[in-house]
């Protein structure tokens, strides 16, 4: 754990319960000595996540994903280890000492993302005083023509930018200098100096789950060449791809109420006009395409999504494979049918509220809205045309998650192309199936361990998980080939000789994230439902994995011995390696037949 003392990373933990950490990302169930949940980092729909209160760690046995809470809040917030430990501390209330481990680049670097966030945070306040200021007519009569209450405008923290060169020069009399003002995006730089990266134009501060203002998102207020909406460019605390526009708020109003949906449209505009409809459940994409880390980010809040995306072509056809992404990390996606021509916006202001909650109530399933989008790309009065339709949507219907499902989806072709529910049946029975998207992070993994190594992750596992029948045995006597398992089994040790319990969140510390011997460990915590450590069965077991080990063990070094004495020119040294293989193999013959 780099640049942090050993004994502080176990205080923290000590004062963080996983179970109630894990829990403030989604609903755990518990059942038997642990808590369960699908895997949040896998696409499952039968829970094989469990997070284990006793040994304070979690493990997939879909996936294989596993670790301690440092690991699983790194892993949910995508963050690294030293940001993880931050927040991990503000959360458990406790301060994170300076090391003198930490480098220059280090130092520099938080310097760097803690200078650009006090940065952003005085953008936005200069914003909302210019807004307030008596000199944003234009700015407010936007806002009064787009209909927005100012309890809005307060919640979003909107705010104006009045010309080029009042931020900079703001920036620069706050001391900044001028290099971390550039960093920060919020200003650039020209033949003609430094300037506001939204000069004149209302401005919208993005801000992140944590309520830090991260980027400024802005609108023209008139007719221009330029683009309607300008972002800020990407820097060392924003990333568009891993950040969604009004998460904030979601965030603050999970805190108040379940949940049951969110509400994702296309722009800044579309949200603050939902929200102020009422539709507090609603975040926007910024115009990006879908990405695996914005869904992972909307699946801490809730497992449905409605897309809400403009009712023109553009909007409707709305990046398939972004939707396909959300549901292939777990989410129930839904596509919002809107008016055509018309977005989320001018729904609210010609149809109100209830006119937008018909739209919700409409919403269709994301495989149903596959099929209307392919519909649109066909003349079905024309034979070909027909025929391919049917085809390509074949391809759709088979990657349906039910037969049901398959049947109704078959039903609806029919009456659209008028071809028999049988023929297209049999099409669909011979159709290949189609490759389900997958996580790009993880896929479940298969085991072709010998039965030497699965011996062996059973016996170390044994004493890991506390199992009864190993008090027969000291540790000390079972040679592990396996150097993961001879490092855990020196651990085990020394809780034993200090006749101290082992704590199995201790047990991430010695392995890199992500290497193979981490990896390894995971094996290992298949064991960690603990089913397999009671009974007769389970002792006989343990007892032929220690045998198979200690055989092993004297198999290699005969094996070595017979090597060495090919090689060997003095008699002596050759009698010697001799004798030796001899009393190994009245060892091994002693060991096979139970004498000790």
């Amino acid at each position: 754990m780099p640049g942090l003392d050993q004994e502080f990373l176990r205080t923290l933990k000590e004062k963080l319960n996983i179970v109630d950490v894990a829990g403030s990302y989604f609903s755990l169930e518990k059942r038997g000595g642990s808590y369960w949940a699908c895997c949040p980092f896998h696409h499952e729909k039968t829970a094989s996540f469990s997070v284990n209160e006793n040994g304070q760690f979690y493990h997939c046995f879909g996936c294989r994903a596993s670790g301690d809470v440092i690991k699983f809040v790194s892993e949910m917030e995508s963050l690294d280890f030293m940001d993880t430990v931050k927040l991990l501390c503000e959360r458990a209330g406790i301060a994170l000492p300076k090391t003198a481990a930490d480098s220059r680049q280090t130092v520099e670097a938080k310097r760097k993302r803690d200078t650009i966030l006090k940065i952003m945070k005085d953008c936005a306040h200069f914003y909302l005083d210019n807004l307030n200021s008596g000199h944003a007519d234009a700015h407010i009569q936007y806002i009064l023509n787009r209909k927005i209450p100012s309890g809005v405008v307060r919640s979003f923290g909107l705010g104006a930018s009045l010309n080029f060169k009042d931020l900079p020069r703001f920036l620069l009399q706050k001391g900044y200098s001028k290099q971390d003002i550039l960093d920060s995006g919020a200003v650039t730089e020209s033949d003609r100096g430094l300037s506001d990266a939204q000069a004149g134009r209302l401005v919208f501060p993005i801000i992140n789950a944590y309520g830090e203002v991260v980027a400024f998102g802005g609108r023209v207020l008139g007719k221009t060449d330029f683009a309607k909406y300008k972002n800020t460019k990407e820097t060392v605390v924003f990333n568009k791809s891993k950040t969604l526009y009004n998460i904030n708020l979601l965030k603050k109003l999970k805190r108040s109420q379940n949940i049951r949906e969110v509400i994702m449209v296309e722009g800044y505009m579309d949200t603050i006009s939902l929200y102020s409809a009422g539709f507090k459940n609603v975040v926007a994409s910024m115009g990006t395409s879908l990405t695996q880390d914005q869904a992972r980010l909307i699946k801490r809040y809730t497992d449905t999504v409605l897309i809400s995306y403009d009712g023109d072509g553009a909007g409707q056809k709305a990046n398939l494979r972004g939707l396909d992404i959300l549901k292939g990390e777990g989410l129930n996606v839904k596509v919002v049918p809107l008016p055509e021509g018309l977005d989320p916006d001018d729904v609210i202001k010609q149809q109100g509220a209830e006119g937008y909650q018909k739209c919700l109530d409409a919403a269709m399933p994301l495989i149903d809205y596959k099929l209307s989008v392919l519909r649109r790309g066909f003349d079905l009065t024309k034979t070909e045309d027909k025929r391919r339709f049917v085809s390509e949507a074949i391809a759709v219907i088979k990657t349906a998650d039910s037969a049901a499902e398959q049947e109704d989806l078959l039903k609806k072709l029919r009456d659209i192309t008028g071809f028999t529910y049988e023929s297209l049946n049999r099409d669909l029975s011979a159709a290949p199936s189609q490759l389900e998207i997958k996580s790009e992070k993880r896929e479940e993994r298969t085991d072709n361990a010998s039965a030497s190594l699965k011996a062996s992750r059973f016996v170390i596992a044994s004493y890991l998980f506390g199992a009864d029948y190993v008090k027969d045995t000291d540790i000390k006597t079972v040679p592990f080939s396996n150097d993961i398992h001879a490092i855990l089994a020196k651990y085990i040790l020394s809780k034993q000789l200090m006749e101290e319990r082992v704590h199995l969140s201790e047990i991430f510390e010695f392995f890199e994230s992500n290497s193979p011997e981490y990896e390894e460990l995971s094996r290992i915590l298949d064991y960690s439902d603990g089913a397999g450590f009671t009974g007769d069965v389970a002792k006989k077991y343990f007892d032929d994995s220690v045998l198979r080990l200690r055989l092993d063990d004297i198999d290699g070094e005969i094996d070595e011995l017979k090597l060495s004495a090919s090689k060997l020119t003095d008699k002596n040294q050759v009698i010697a390696c001799a004798s030796r293989i001899a009393e190994l193999t009245k060892q091994r013959e002693k060991l096979k037949n139970g004498v000790q």
